[in-house]
């Protein structure tokens, strides 16, 4: 059925789809010092972006602040970037992945 090469590269795949926000295509690799730094990186990714958000808390939750009046903070562009940049590199490897199951024989 599949080679050796090809379950390889459809495993690494399926974990990489599965559990990149937790790093688990890392910890597959055996790379447990990366793995780390991708859950504590994308933790406070997530964690800065809710926190930079211009709508949490309860004085929007219950409607007492009216929405045109918010404003944006700036510093919101760094959490966005950098999940942009981690985004990007997860669908690099998604594509490196494919090539080898592509290419192996």
């Amino acid at each position: 059925m599949f080679q050796k090469e090809e379950k390889k590269a459809l495993t690494r795949l399926a974990v990489l789809s599965i559990g990149w926000g937790l790093g688990l295509d890392r910890f597959y690799e055996g790379r447990t010092k990366e793995g780390i730094l991708s859950i504590i990186g994308w933790g406070l990714i997530f964690g800065s972006f809710m926190l930079l958000s211009p709508c949490h808390g309860y004085d929007y939750s219950e409607g007492v602040k009216n929405y045109a009046d918010m404003s944006v903070n700036p510093l919101i562009i760094i959490p966005f970037g950098l999940g942009i940049y981690g985004i990007s590199l997860v669908i690099r490897k998604g594509f490196r992945l494919l090539r080898n199951f592509e290419t192996a024989e």
